[in-house]
């Protein structure tokens, strides 16, 4: 996914919460799982 896309997610305060490390944002690849699976279960019940 293009690094724009998180960039406005963190922006817009949605998306798997980030964090700082210096001047750099970094992701817990927990949080990212979770946001993907939290993400498929909505798309399916749209469906």
């Amino acid at each position: 996914m293009p690094k724009e896309t998180v960039y406005q997610w963190r922006k817009k305060r949605i998306g798997p919460p980030g964090f700082r490390i210096g001047k750099h944002v970094r992701y817990d690849p927990a949080d990212v799982q979770a946001y993907v699976t939290q993400r498929k279960s909505e798309d399916q019940d749209a469906a």
